[in-house]
């Protein structure tokens, strides 16, 4: 449920804090007050298209930021795609400056892409968009996977896995209808191929030693000139060597040190250094001695990187993937030189994997076609309810041609709303307030089976009015019930509904405009309806009609409770 929702500088907002409740939570105002902005600062958070004229004018960035608390459920699913949920609760916020947006969970930098994926789990927003995407088939085939979800998901989870293996098979049976010629041509050239990387001899991390030991090799004269060098300078076959003056001091050192004790700490100290220097040059000769420098390895050496490198170039990046890469090309000769009894056991395989895919789409739509009785039913009542007079309503399935990881179905939507009327696609029939009433009919009947627990309507009431916004409001009343339902109209038969009432105002001061909300105390709630019934001028019989209007939804929300 989406607790608070804080905004900054974003058009006429210089800043704005509102906390929502349960239930059906209404907005209103004159037109212009702002209310677009509310929905699209929302819309924003939840990783909407970020348009810059939308920032306030003056502002170096602005803020939309979301608070919601989640059930169980929710925190579980939100949790899978990689998001931590403390103490129930879901922080989602979109910072703008003029170059790019900061998109945080939880206070953790995310992609917009992340942002998009939990609020999926968060919130659902209807709007104009939102209607004329359900004239859509692909749409419509959703909502109806959506009212059948618990029958049908272990058969989709089935089918997504056979329909790859069947377009995988279909693909390497397509590759394969080469004529006879062009095999023979790829049998050659991958048998040539294999034994060149045979005849290589490959070992897995030689190229690492050689490297070493080629390095090594390709410096060894510097090596020994420099350790030549040292050893002159630190050993004791020249008479200026260091190992042989500090020799000769400490043996001048030590024929006066019985003459003064004090003598004896500095002696045993030179001595020290004269052991250490003889050791350092005797592992130095030693080093000498084992240095072997040859030009012939080091020829040896070059060559054989030569070669895997240039294996590398043709078949992979390491010796391992090109000796992967051979398997690969094996299994593909295998395939050539018996290609006849691969191509048989291909086919065989693949016209059980379409036996596979043909049954389970066969399921999938049974389960449809089923579902989609009951959903008809179900919408055909609710329809009713929203003040269509002869409504008929039903859900056709047709096969389409061709198999999907969705089965074989394509759905369309038909409505009859006159007396005398056939039945006819959704699309060529519906107006917008028609369109909106569907809508929310399929909204209640789904409210129970959505994992979402926010609903936003914007637009609910395009092209109604008088008894037909009555009964719109009395079915978002009853959509509030299992929901939290936010509601931005014009209408004041939805108003009247709300659980909670926010007005959305504009204010000028000075050369400044902006835009701000406030709840609605209760005769507040009326003023404001009295001013959607009578407009310009407010009437003692408008306020009239407004109080009777607030204590008729007050009434039969209460009725509904019981």
């Amino acid at each position: 449920m989406l607790i608070h929702l804080h905004i900054k500088n974003l058009a006429l907002i210089e800043e704005l804090e509102m906390d929502f409740s349960e239930g059906l939570n209404i907005m209103t105002g004159e037109t212009g007050a702002g209310k677009s902005i509310i929905i699209g600062s929302i819309e924003l958070a939840l990783g909407g298209k970020v348009d810059r004229g939308f920032l306030r004018e003056g502002a170096e960035e602005s803020l939309a930021e979301l608070l919601f608390s989640v059930s169980e459920n929710q925190a579980k699913e939100i949790e899978k795609l990689g998001i931590t949920v403390e103490d129930g609760e879901v922080i989602l916020s979109r910072r703008i400056t003029g170059s790019r947006s900061i998109n945080k969970i939880n206070g953790e930098t995310v992609p917009v892409s992340k942002l998009r994926e939990v609020a999926a789990h968060l919130i659902d927003i209807h709007g104009q968009h939102e209607h004329q995407s359900l004239l859509q088939k692909k749409k419509q085939l959703e909502i109806l996977d959506k009212f059948a979800a618990e029958e049908l998901n272990e058969p989709k989870t089935e089918l997504k896995a056979a329909y790859q293996e069947y377009c995988r098979l279909k693909k390497e049976l397509e590759e394969s209808n080469s004529d006879s010629e062009a095999r023979a041509r790829e049998l050659s050239f991958l048998s040539f191929e294999v034994e060149e990387i045979e005849d290589a001899a490959l070992v897995i991390g030689e190229d690492e030693e050689l490297e070493e030991e080629y390095k090594k090799l390709t410096h060894g004269r510097k090596i020994m000139e420099a350790v030549s060098e040292v050893q002159g300078l630190c050993g004791y076959e020249n008479y200026d060597s260091a190992g042989e003056s500090i020799g000769k001091a400490f043996r001048t050192l030590c024929s006066v040190t019985a003459y003064d004790e004090k003598l004896n700490g500095l002696s045993e100290q030179l001595g020290t250094i004269d052991s250490l220097l003889n050791d350092f040059s005797r592992d130095l000769s030693e080093y000498i001695d084992d240095f072997d420098f040859s030009e012939e390895r080091l020829a040896q050496i070059e060559e054989r990187l030569n070669l895997i490198n240039k294996l590398k170039m043709k078949h992979g990046k390491t010796i391992e993937a090109i000796l992967n890469i051979k398997k690969e090309k094996e299994a593909r000769i295998e395939k050539l030189q018996n290609f006849d009894l691969y191509l048989e056991k291909l086919q065989k395989d693949m016209l059980s994997a379409e036996k596979t895919v043909d049954a389970l789409c066969g399921c999938i739509s049974k389960i449809r076609k089923e579902a989609a009785k009951d959903l008809s039913g179900q919408i055909t009542v609710h329809l009713a309810e929203l003040n269509f007079l002869d409504v008929r309503f039903e859900i056709q399935l047709e096969r389409v041609d061709s198999y999907s990881a969705n089965g074989y179905d394509e759905t369309e939507y038909m409505i009859a709303v006159n007396v005398g009327e056939s039945l006819k696609p959704l699309a060529k029939v519906a107006s917008g307030g028609e369109l909106s009433r569907v809508m929310l009919a399929l909204k209640t009947v789904l409210a129970d089976k959505d994992e979402v627990e926010s609903i936003i309507f914007d637009e609910i009431d395009t092209g109604i009015s008088g008894r037909t916004a009555q009964k719109v409001s009395e079915k978002m009343s009853l959509i509030g019930r299992n929901r939290q339902v936010i509601c931005i109209t014009h209408l004041p038969q939805i108003a009247s509904m709300a659980d909670v009432h926010f007005l959305i105002e504009k204010t000028v001061q000075g050369q400044v405009t902006t835009t701000g909300i406030r709840k609605l105390k209760d005769t507040e709630e009326v003023e404001e309806l009295a001013r959607m019934l009578g407009g310009v001028e407010i009437t003692d019989k408008v306020l009239e009609n407004a109080q009777e209007m607030k204590k008729q939804a007050s009434d039969l929300k209460a009725k509904n409770c019981q």
